[in-house]
């Protein structure tokens, strides 16, 4: 496969546009470098700066009547992101709130969705989840006194197989379902880039009493999601990764209609959460908003959602349905390309089935893989390593290109040799 027709293939992509609205990281000498990292930290929207200057000069002009008297009032900042965050993770808008940071989020729902009992107190999650989900369900555990690992059950994929199959772990949670108060599954593994079928596992939890949720980190702006009609109790995401708000950048959860308005759901209270009609009433009585507003703590940080806000208003503009199947399209020819020179030294760990990846592809160095990964970089590629020995390379729809895939691929080759 030629330059010539990756060039064609950009040239009859929808999407292509949409890279324009980006800003590229540089060489030395001006030089865009080639940006597959994505799955890391997503590239800044160029009008970053201009919302943010919104807010700054309202910040000048206001000062503390800028939650009120503003160009976008900061006292209900945050709903200006709900509809769009909603398409994105295929929700009814009151069952999505932008808040906090991820694992804050992760550890506040689980206080509501975590009830153990003698019986039903155990925790299942996948083998090799991200560390830090690991962390808070082992501190989950301990918090409720529970030895994490008794209580903490890490589902591995078969011997010599690489990612979990969706009939193991339905097979798991209808044999052990009674001794699980949560099923708590990353929706794309960090490390392999398997997706997981949510609503398959959502339906195992249920149907044996489970309450169910995920940590969307890796699928939100990535893969098509339906958390409304898949059902899970709960999600959480981080938003700095495929939607572009910014390091450190704000969290966003979820809470499934059936608990909108259920008083008798335990959660910690802030002030955020009260109804938004009397919050300023000062009453000493906690009335919840509706929805996943009420898990809300504290007022927006407006900087952190002015940068998701741009990203966001791209999101609107392309779809998820024109970004899920261009997605789709850069993967398959990024692993045709690679078929194209087969390398005894690494091997593709993401499945082939497109329905379970989203835009990463994982490649297991079978050498020294620190090594493979400097010279990508000093060949201008960024990508990321995880240890032991997994390369990460995220072609990302809104802004990556079929050219973008062709040279890194032509640079692979040559590194791999």
């Amino acid at each position: 496969m030629t330059l010539e027709h990756a060039q064609k293939l950009d040239q009859q992509d929808p999407l292509s546009a949409m890279r324009d609205n980006f800003l590229f990281p540089t060489d030395e000498e001006g030089n865009e470098l080639i940006y597959l990292c994505g799955n890391s930290l997503g590239l800044q929207p160029k009008r970053v700066r201009e919302l943010l200057h919104v807010e700054l000069d309202d910040w000048a002009k206001f000062g503390v009547e800028g939650h009120f008297h503003g160009k976008n009032p900061w006292f209900d900042y945050h709903s200006f992101l709900t509809e769009s965050m909603a398409k994105v993770v295929g929700a009814q808008p009151h069952e999505v709130v932008v808040m906090n940071a991820l694992t804050v989020n992760l550890h506040l729902l689980m206080v509501s969705f975590y009830r153990p009992t003698s019986t039903r107190y155990k925790i299942l999650m996948e083998a090799g989840a991200f560390p830090s989900d690991q962390y808070a369900m082992d501190s989950q555990a301990r918090f409720h006194g529970y030895d994490p690992k008794d209580a903490v059950i890490e589902l591995a994929p078969r011997e010599g197989e690489l990612t979990l199959r969706t009939e193991d772990i339905e097979a798991y949670i209808e044999e052990h379902g009674d001794e699980i108060a949560v099923v708590m599954f990353g929706g794309v593994n960090y490390y392999t880039g398997q997706a997981l079928d949510l609503k398959r596992i959502t339906a195992a939890g249920h149907k044996k009493g489970c309450f169910v949720g995920f940590d969307l980190a890796h699928a939100a702006g990535n893969i098509q999601l339906k958390l409304h009609d898949d059902g899970p109790d709960f999600a959480t995401w981080c938003s700095y990764k495929y939607m572009n708000s910014g390091p450190g950048g704000v969290s966003g959860i979820f809470v499934h209609d059936r608990h909108a308005d259920d008083t008798s759901v335990p959660r910690f209270e802030g002030w955020w959460g009260h109804k938004a009609e009397t919050r300023f009433e000062m009453n000493r009585e906690f009335v919840q908003a509706h929805g996943a507003q009420a898990w809300q703590l504290s007022n927006a940080p407006v900087m952190l959602m002015a940068s998701l806000r741009a990203s966001l208003d791209l999101f609107d503009e392309a779809g998820m349905d024109a970004l899920r199947a261009k997605s789709v399209k850069l993967t398959e020819y990024m692993l045709d390309l690679i078929d194209n020179f087969p390398s005894e030294r690494f091997e593709i760990i993401t499945p082939r089935d497109p329905e379970q990846r989203g835009c990463q592809i994982s490649i297991r160095t079978l050498f020294d893989g620190r090594e493979l990964f400097d010279d990508l970089t000093k060949a201008g590629i960024i990508c990321d390593f995880r240890r032991p020995d997994v390369i990460r390379i995220a072609p990302t729809p809104l802004y990556n290109s079929f050219e973008d895939v062709w040279h890194f691929c032509q640079i692979l080759e040559k590194c791999t040799k």
